[in-house]
């Protein structure tokens, strides 16, 4: 089995993580926003590297496995998507030096660390786009980037040139250009090499050319064959998850069926419209058990096991605010994630109950004030992480509903029966058991800690509050 394969994965945005410096040394400084500030399109709040490796210790407490960093390449954006140096890690998050003493200390704890590549398109910093502006047509660069003319415009509001939605600070790159793809898959696997331990690729449908994915694949299992390569694809990925591109992808199909199970009708579909996420519809149990089913049914086990499994991210609004504050309904919406097949993800901040609209006001400080957090979602999402470590079942047992009505659904993972109550009411847990704990007797939930009967072919339980869920193993 995989290491990415049920893996628990938590995504930080670097500059907006924890501001540090080299151990004895201050962080890089200059004028940065307001840590506490709302967060702008184009300031910089000084979240480095030092400080990501500075607070392995909260990630380790709260049981994460694996870290997806957003772009951490020499940049003239905040979020580091507009690439000026793929082989240069930004000097503003700690420069090279900062990226091997956090991989070498995420190592020595058994934490993993995924990269972004950006490879569609690069910033105009970047060194060929730099030559092509400078020379024109006269640049030994003028194929790596689609020019409709000379000179470049790369400052106006219609550049001529291709560029990623027409912003010209985004030049696309011409990926069919052989030097350009050697280039690009000598990145990827220079930084295997040095240490991380795969991609999360960006926008890699804009790159439609399998091939190229296929040498990408290559180039990096050759380099590390324990790699983890998940794409960026917001609907269904069959042709992307046969075993020949990537490991698995952004599960954002899921996570609008989460969100639509458990939010409800109280879930902002206006502001989910807004994002990335577009059109999340409120679900009953059974609805959303075929979403589920329909979506593990579509591509090979080990993909499914290995998708990130993620309700936001730095593209969506942040879940509190998506679901109008309603903190019981997001803890069992994290807690639901840890409980299906696939590596459930944690965008920073959601542990604590950070809040916040679109880009850019999803992109806040990590709050460290203990006293300003939601300690309640916090200690679910440590829980539900120790409980999966414990039950190693749950990180690879097939699911199966069991049982969906109105709100509630009960459904196997291996030896275990997981009820949810996604109503605002509580629920009598008298369930058929349809051949799940033959030997009848007693259960045990391993959250609660409470017992249940079985017999007649029914689970004979107590009330499971508003907004919970239950996990029974046969005792």
């Amino acid at each position: 089995m995989a290491w990415y394969e049920g893996a628990f994965f938590y995504q930080i945005f670097p500059d907006r993580f924890f501001r540090a410096g080299p151990p004895g040394r201050p962080a890089p400084a200059g004028p940065l926003e307001p840590w506490e500030a709302p967060p702008t399109l184009r300031g910089f709040k000084g979240g480095t590297l030092w400080g990501v490796a500075e607070k392995l210790s909260y990630l380790l407490d709260l049981g994460v496995e694996a870290l997806y960093l957003n772009p951490i390449f020499l940049s003239t954006a905040n979020h580091r998507y507009h690439t000026a140096d793929y082989l240069q890690v930004d000097p503003l998050l700690g420069g090279n030096e900062a990226l091997k003493h956090l991989l070498e200390k995420a190592h020595a704890h058994g934490i993993r660390v995924v990269l972004d590549g950006v490879f569609n398109h690069t910033g105009r910093a970047f060194f060929a786009f730099q030559h092509l502006l400078e020379n024109g047509e006269q640049s030994p660069y003028r194929d790596w980037y689609y020019v409709k003319g000379f000179p470049l415009n790369p400052y106006g509001k219609n550049p001529n040139y291709e560029a990623w939605w027409g912003n010209p600070e985004l030049p696309k790159l011409r990926v069919e250009t052989q030097e350009v793809r050697e280039y690009l898959l000598f990145v990827a696997e220079h930084w295997v090499r040095f240490g991380a331990d795969g991609w999360r690729l960006d926008v890699p449908n804009e790159i439609p050319d399998p091939e190229f994915w296929r040498a990408f694949r290559r180039r990096v299992k050759g380099a590390n064959p324990e790699a983890y390569l998940v794409g960026e694809i917001w609907e269904e990925a069959e042709a992307w998850l046969q075993g020949d591109i990537f490991d698995g992808v952004m599960n954002y199909p899921l996570a609008r069926a989460v969100l639509g199970f458990v939010g409800g009708e109280a879930l902002d579909r206006e502001l989910a419209a807004r994002s990335g996420l577009g059109r999340v519809e409120p679900l009953q149990a059974l609805a959303f058990s075929h979403r589920l089913e329909d979506l593990f049914g579509r591509y090979p086990w080990a993909a499914v096991l290995a998708q990130m499994n993620l309700l936001t991210s730095h593209d969506t609004p942040r879940l509190l605010s998506l679901l109008r504050g309603d903190v019981a309904r997001a803890r069992l919406a994290l807690s639901l994630l840890f409980l299906l097949p696939g590596n459930p993800t944690v965008y920073y901040g959601e542990e604590v109950g950070m809040e916040g609209g679109p880009d850019p006001e999803n992109r806040g400080g990590m709050v460290w004030e203990e006293g300003r957090w939601r300690g309640e979602l916090r200690e679910a999402v440590r829980r539900m992480a120790r409980l999966r470590q414990a039950h190693p079942e749950l990180r690879t047992a097939p699911y199966r509903r069991v049982y969906a009505q109105d709100r509630h659904l009960a459904f196997t993972r291996g030896p275990y029966l997981a009820v949810v109550n996604a109503s605002d009411r509580p629920f009598r847990q008298d369930l058929p058991l349809h051949g799940v704990f033959p030997r009848g007797g007693e259960a045990l939930d391993l959250l609660s800690g409470a017992r249940a009967k079985l017999q007649g072919g029914r689970l004979l339980g107590p009330e499971l509050p508003p907004f919970a869920l239950a996990l029974w193993q046969e005792v």
